[in-house]
């Protein structure tokens, strides 16, 4: 792992056996690295394996095999992330899908978001507490009206913005988004995605971007995976990735991003792509700089 490196994920697997006959392998070798500093993006349809991986590298499943490492630390073996749960818990942070399931019903937003602050004795100073709170909401596009509102008495849009602040108290080095708009209006969706860049410059943690649309990804993130049925198809930097796309199973996410040119829409090919012919096995090569696909 290089200094510039902050996760680096080593052929990380991860498989549920649900019976003696049955075992399903969600994650099955992945490996990838996030920069400092870097926002990195994972693509795929649904049930290829990317919250998984996300889940993976937080602790919340205990990984079959392979390895995680975060700022040189082998996080994926337990007694070093016993050793290291408070750094972790301070450095790394999680923002999930649906909202309204992450956030405590019962909680107002100030407890939700000052929370974080006072479990892990950062601030118990009330003022300070009011201060950091206000410049939270501020930050994410919210008033300290929102304080005294719980989950229930707003909006989507509104929750994940919340969702956000909490996740920022701690000032994370590193940020993993599992769809964090995937439930939410497009237009609103545009605004999160234009809070997370902004906030990505200002604050420069490292971002771990899950996403299946591929529109959202070529906006802001640096470097580009792919995903199907837990392995890795693709990786590249996005530009290379977008102009020169290697994989079939690429080409044909690629070739149906909708285009806002009702001509070009009736007119455009779409590219098929039967997931029954992909490799099972096999390795990512090298073929261009920073370019991997899988062989």
């Amino acid at each position: 792992m290089s200094p510039e490196e902050i996760l680096c994920v080593n052929n990380l697997k991860q498989h549920f056996h649900i019976n003696k006959d049955l075992t399903i392998k969600a994650v099955d070798g992945v490996t990838f690295q996030v920069k400092k500093g870097e926002v990195f993006g994972l693509v795929g349809e649904t049930g290829s394996g990317k919250s998984t991986v996300a889940q993976t590298i937080m602790g919340i499943y205990p990984a079959t095999s392979g390895e995680v490492y975060f700022k040189g630390r082998r996080i994926s073996e337990k007694e070093i992330y016993r050793q290291n749960k408070k750094d972790l818990h301070l450095n790394m942070q999680i923002i999930f899908q649906d909202s309204a399931a992450a956030l405590n019903p019962r909680m107002t937003v100030e407890q939700i978001i000052t929370e974080p602050l006072k479990v892990n004795r950062i601030m118990r100073n009330k003022n300070e507490l009011r201060d950091k709170l206000e410049s939270l909401l501020f930050e994410v596009g919210l008033d300290d009206t929102y304080a005294t509102k719980r989950p229930a008495e707003i909006s989507g849009g509104q929750r994940q913005r919340v969702a956000i602040a909490r996740c920022l108290s701690t000032s994370p080095d590193l940020i993993i988004a599992d769809e964090p708009v995937a439930s939410l209006d497009v237009s609103i969706q545009a605004q999160i995605i234009n809070l997370f860049q902004r906030l990505q410059r200002y604050y420069g943690f490292s971002f771990l971007l899950i996403a299946h649309d591929l529109s959202i990804i070529k906006f802001i993130s640096d470097k580009v995976a792919v995903m199907l049925q837990g392995r890795l198809m693709e990786l590249a930097p996005t530009q290379e990735l977008f102009n020169n796309p290697l994989h079939p199973y690429t080409r044909s996410l690629l070739s149906a991003v909708p285009v806002p040119d009702p001509v070009f829409e009736r007119n455009k090919k779409i590219l098929d792509y039967d997931v029954k012919d992909v490799k099972t096995q096999g390795e990512m090569v090298e073929v261009s700089f920073g370019h991997y696909v899988l062989q």
